[in-house]
């Protein structure tokens, strides 16, 4: 999320690092890319130019330009400031003893109804037993939408087939879960393809006569400023508690997001990253700002390992580790948890200065990659994982590849390079989250980087930079041996066949 941003300010940023001097002068010159990269990703024009008054305020002050790194110091800067924009936030949701009640409205197509469950999931994780209403009686297709997503869930959803009235609906559900001792409820309001009166005043009357604790506005951040605006007119009618802004993965500008705060006063409380159920998460301004500095968000990371990973599952592969043993299917386990992790890109986005890292991987299908690893692997033996080096040879390298559906020479490079892999692996044990995480980080590289999933082994330094010329040459010598080996593998299982 916010690429454009990301790629902006970095440009700026770099453009002022590359200055001999920082004056006056040129520092304002580099603030002028900071406020053209934050109006292209469509930021509201008042935000910005608010947002670069304080900024250049400070940047062009004594302390920062006479500072022993001014172009750091003007990181910092935006970074508070950045801070300050999207923030603060209350994330607590207020929860009474007895029955909670939370409301959600927007617009349609925002993902309300999807939100509605995503939001059911985390309260049910936090322990809290949640009752989901279908008051959306504008879609039937809603209401059958969210009993299929209570039905995932596990959570119960309340209905009445053939009603006319969201009001009374909404009643009649507060009453029955009050009764039954619920925890929180979430009321699924209906939504409108934009902001009338009508709505208005549907919603008004639910909100004075069931009285929820929270009203949540669920706005699709891909919008830009149309989500503002109608976060504006909620506001207004409703007095709202914060934003749920959706498709945040698929938005490669983000002004939404920064602007919204400013304009309504209302913060952004959760943020949707994706289409699975698991993917919402509380917005910490700190930690987006750092996303979009490219500082990274290793707390959100180590917070999504903690919740996702199997915990049990990772102290046995710390055991093993620490006892010296690694096998081809401890490997495939340690990569499983990766996955559950989301997609690589995502992870990479919350690691500090990995951005260069996920714009050189490109459009890569690396889930399809991993995919081919994890078939060559299954198609071993249990003795063919733990001992690959050893004890497969030709003959087994041709069984294993027709049963991954795979070339013989993909598995006989997983096998060449499964020592040096092992050798790294088991340097991590002891390792805190962070270390490990950065470290099977690496090894996805290593397949992302080879078409047939092959896994690299470790750079050594050699502690004398290349020139262009002597790279240009090393990349033919390794294109004529690869041609070589392929070669020679091509023969001797035609001589065998």
């Amino acid at each position: 999320m916010f690429e454009a941003i990301q790629d902006g300010l970095s440009n700026a940023f770099r453009t002022l690092r590359g200055k001999g001097k920082l004056s006056e002068s040129n520092m304002r010159e580099g603030l002028k890319l900071v406020e053209r990269s934050l109006l292209e990703a469509d930021v509201s024009y008042p935000v910005v130019k608010q947002f670069m008054e304080r900024v250049t305020e400070e940047a062009v002050g004594e302390r920062v330009l006479k500072s022993l790194n001014p172009d750091q110091q003007v990181v910092g800067v935006v970074h508070r400031e950045l801070i300050n924009l999207m923030g603060p936030v209350d994330h607590s949701l207020h929860l009474k003893p007895d029955t909670t009640v939370l409301m959600l409205c927007g617009l349609q197509g925002s993902g309300k109804t999807t939100t509605c469950g995503k939001f059911g999931r985390l309260l049910k994780e936090r322990g809290k037993q949640t009752m989901l209403v279908a008051a959306d009686l504008q879609r039937p297709a809603a209401i059958h939408q969210l009993h299929v997503l209570g039905e995932q869930l596990g959570l119960p959803v309340y209905s009445e087939p053939g009603a006319t009235d969201p009001v009374a609906v909404c009643r009649n559900a507060v009453k029955k879960a009050r009764a039954e001792g619920i925890a929180v409820v979430i009321l699924d309001t209906a939504g409108r393809l934009h902001v009338d009166e009508e709505l208005m005043k549907q919603l008004q009357t639910i909100e004075r006569q069931v009285e929820p604790e929270q009203v949540y506005f669920v706005v699709d951040g891909m919008t830009g400023q149309d989500a503002v605006n109608s976060a504006k007119a909620f506001n207004e009618a409703l007095g709202l508690d914060g934003v749920i802004m959706t498709k945040l993965d698929g938005d490669a500008r983000g002004g939404a997001a920064l602007s919204v705060k400013s304009i309504t006063g209302v913060p952004i409380k959760f943020i949707g990253t994706g289409e699975h159920l698991d993917a919402l998460e509380e917005f910490h301004p700190d930690r987006m700002a750092g996303r979009i500095l490219g500082m990274g968000d290793v707390l959100t990371l180590v917070e999504e390992a903690q919740r996702k990973m199997d915990q049990d599952e990772l102290a046995r592969q710390q055991a093993d580790l620490e006892k010296g043993e690694f096998t081809l299917d401890t490997f495939r386990k340690m990569l499983g948890q990766v996955r559950k992790m989301g997609p690589l890109s995502k992870v990479l986005g919350m690691l500090p200065g990995m951005g260069a890292m996920k714009e050189m991987m490109g459009d890569a299908d690396h889930e399809q990659d991993m995919q081919r690893l994890f078939g060559i692997i299954d198609s071993m033996t249990p003795d063919e994982r733990r001992n690959p080096s050893r004890i497969i040879d030709q003959s087994r390298r041709r069984r294993i590849a027709a049963g991954a559906g795979v070339e013989p020479h993909e598995v006989n490079e997983l096998v060449k390079n499964f020592d040096g892999m092992a050798g790294m692996m088991k340097g991590m044990a002891g390792m805190g989250m962070r270390q490990r995480m950065q470290a099977m980080k690496q090894f996805q590289e290593g397949i992302g980087a080879n078409p047939g999933a092959t896994l690299a082994k470790a750079k050594v330094g050699t502690g004398k930079r290349l020139t262009n010329e002597e790279k240009r040459k090393m990349k033919k010598q390794r294109e004529r041996d690869e041609r070589r080996r392929r070669w020679g593998d091509r023969h001797k299982d035609n001589g065998n066949g």
